[in-house]
């Protein structure tokens, strides 16, 4: 079961300030995961300062997937989830890498041994999930909710995974703002400075 397109309408200016539709249609980013078929990352929007230019600027979605949001910035996007398949729940961690090098961000993943889903991965990012359709359950590190449509999870920087437990793929709506580590939980998490201090 395929889901529906995303149509997307970006607005803009003329000359004379008037209102006008810059563009009106299918996204031009639209990317299905090879090491986890069914996963399709459907980009819609992304800034890359704060306060965001409102502006004519070019399409900023256009180009390699970029998983987390530009620094300063932030980034719209739809997932689509297939059904966890015993294949995936039993082998999907040694494809991680390829998976996320995909999305462009290798080092989001954060699958060990003992992880409790092979899609655990953390960004340095206040992430606003909602679930449009079908049925999603967050795995944390301790813990699992399961969530609906109409279903909001606001993901501070936390290890997570998404697994979907149904017979249907499930797409989720996200928008990624930049954030920094609070000091305390970098030192917990032991991240390098680096990582966490950013200029």
């Amino acid at each position: 079961m395929s889901l529906p397109p995303i149509h997307r309408v970006v607005t803009g200016h003329d000359a004379a300030g008037k209102a006008i539709v810059a563009s009106d249609g299918a996204l031009p980013t639209v990317i299905e995961l090879a090491a986890i078929p069914g996963t399709v990352f459907h980009e819609v929007w992304s800034t890359a300062a704060t306060p965001a230019p409102a502006d004519n600027g070019a399409d900023p979605t256009l180009g390699a997937l970029v998983l987390p949001p530009p620094a300063n910035g932030t980034r719209m996007r739809f997932v689509d989830i297939p059904p966890d398949t015993d294949d995936f729940l039993a082998n999907g961690a040694a494809r991680m890498h390829d998976a996320f090098t995909q999305a462009g961000d290798a080092a989001a993943s954060t699958v060990a041994a003992d992880s409790p889903h092979p899609l655990m991965h953390r960004t340095e990012s206040v992430d606003y999930g909602v679930v449009i359709e079908g049925e999603m359950t967050l795995v944390l590190d301790d813990s699992q909710v399961l969530l609906k449509p109409g279903s909001v999870v606001i993901q501070r920087g936390t290890n997570h995974a998404w697994a979907n437990r149904s017979d249907r793929p499930c797409r989720m709506l996200f928008v990624l703002v930049d954030a920094t580590y609070d000091p305390a939980i970098a030192a917990a998490l032991a991240l390098p400075s680096s990582i966490w201090k950013k200029t």
